[in-house]
């Protein structure tokens, strides 16, 4: 099928369905800053009260099947975010992928082809949450399900949590808010687990409190502070709250560091800007494919094994996967053994050719990823040039055209995303092995939130006087 006939398809689907497909309205008019960060901090204690609410009915799985997924998903297991934000994001980079790839054409110059796009993305969300939560509701709770009605109501908690949760984050991206819910979600997640590790005042297992902040101060007052470098079974320790600190510090640096080309307007006499060539070019984006290939291959075969390899018996299935029969979320061999992180200092110790090999895993797949990601997220050199033409400027000595303008962004921007990529990727395995407080990949996703959070609050202020270049230089 013609490339141009799945677009005009999706098009006639889009406008048949559309009369029939609950909308947040957009806001009259534009909304005061403090005003959009009270409607942000609704829809986060909205979020945050369905993760503690626990799913009716549930039973406790045998093991975790999305705890590889959990921070970039933002959910929290049995409970009404069970699936988070998996069916938007899954939705969303689909459709991403099929527009960067020119399997559907839209132009996003024209504010109606725009929102034919993003209605045809939240049919996509529709249709993700549905069989997201038919297949987790059966394979996850099934089996502990013994009334078949528990199973459907099951099913109609997820599909109806997740929906509320599509409507938050619709109401911050149309205005109401600021940024978009995603990104609130998981930097709010990410936060709550670092908080948690420093401050929780709640047992451990090793007799004090799991927060490293009481655990200082329930050994002083025993007078044996022989443990607070260093904890077992992978409990937040000094040594973790430093590293965190660290990897805090060189993302914040990196994210500073980029090439910066002057540009002057077209328009406007005597404007001129720079346009930045970030060392992280592609963002966090490329660490999140990584991540959920990642998830769902151990989702994958978690599932293999459990149903053909209990024993670890099977020869072919142990090439791939072979986990703990004792504890069912922990891989013991295979090659999903050596894409999975040894989460601690003392677990990277006792086996550190596995720990070397995930972090060169991370590397790789995350520079495959983000080169993949330049290609089809719109971030090439022609499509960056094409950008800074449509915004009405230009880059003194060169002419106004596509040409020249690319050759010069080649000269930057293929190198800043395999540097950039490979950075990422060590963060993260680095992060993921030594054990920082909320997980590495973790980490990279609230700073660079943080950080496109304040991007976004410079744009608005640029966006005052130039709204296009304001948009331009908002881009990642």
């Amino acid at each position: 099928m013609a490339e141009g006939s799945i677009t005009t398809i999706i098009r006639k689907i889009v406008f048949k369905a559309e009369p029939y497909l609950p909308q947040v309205p957009k806001p009259k008019k534009k909304i005061p800053l403090p005003t959009r960060l009270l409607w942000c901090g609704i829809a986060l204690l909205i979020y945050m009260i369905m993760g503690q609410t626990p799913l009716f009915g549930a039973t406790a799985p045998q093991f975790d099947f999305l705890a590889f997924a959990r921070v970039i998903f933002a959910s929290n297991q049995g409970t009404l975010v069970e699936l988070g934000i998996g069916p938007i994001v899954t939705a969303g980079l689909l459709m991403q992928l099929l527009r960067g790839s020119d399997i559907l054409k839209f132009d996003f110059k024209k504010p109606e082809e725009r929102g034919i796009f993003q209605t045809a993305t939240k049919l996509v969300t529709y249709v993700v949450i549905v069989a997201e939560s038919i297949v987790y509701a059966t394979a996850v709770y099934g089996p502990g399900v013994t009334e078949p009605y528990f199973l459907y109501v099951m099913i109609g908690q997820l599909m109806a949590a997740s929906v509320i949760i599509m409507f938050l984050d619709e109401l911050i991206q149309k205005g109401w808010g600021l940024g978009s819910g995603i990104s609130l979600f998981i930097m709010a997640g990410v936060a709550q687990q670092i908080l948690w590790s420093m401050f929780s005042p709640l047992p451990a297992g090793d007799g004090g409190p799991i927060g490293i902040i009481p655990y200082i101060g329930q050994s002083f007052i025993d007078g044996d502070l022989s443990n607070i470098f260093f904890r077992s079974n992978q409990l937040p320790s000094i040594f973790g709250l430093c590293l965190t600190a660290g990897i805090l510090l060189i993302l914040v640096f990196t994210q500073g560091m980029k090439v910066e080309i002057p540009i002057v307007s077209t328009k406007y006499r005597g404007f001129s800007a720079v346009y930045p060539i970030k060392l992280l070019y592609t963002s966090n984006i490329p660490v999140i494919l990584a991540s959920a290939l990642t998830a769902n291959a151990v989702f994958l075969f978690q599932m293999l094994w459990a149903n053909f390899n209990p024993r670890n018996n099977n020869f072919f299935i142990n090439f791939i996967a072979q986990f703990d029969p004792t504890s069912p979320s922990t891989p013991i061999g295979g090659l999903i053994y050596y894409v999975t992180p040894p989460r601690g200092l003392a677990v990277a110790a006792l086996d550190p050719m596995r720990a070397v090999g995930y972090m060169l895993f991370m590397v790789g797949i995350v520079v495959v990823f983000g080169r993949l990601w330049v290609e089809l997220g719109g971030l090439s050199p022609k499509s960056a040039a094409q950008n800074l033409l449509d915004a009405d400027v230009q880059i003194p000595g060169f002419r106004r055209s596509n040409a020249p303008v690319e050759a010069l962004l080649n000269k930057y921007i293929p190198s800043v995303t395999i540097i950039g990529s490979a950075i990422l990727g060590l963060l993260a395995g680095v992060s993921d092995v030594l054990g920082v407080f909320g997980s590495g990949i973790g980490i990279l996703l609230m700073v660079d939130i943080l950080v496109n959070y304040y991007t976004q609050l410079v744009r608005e202020q640029v966006e005052v006087v130039m709204p296009r270049l304001g948009a331009l230089l908002g881009r990642k």
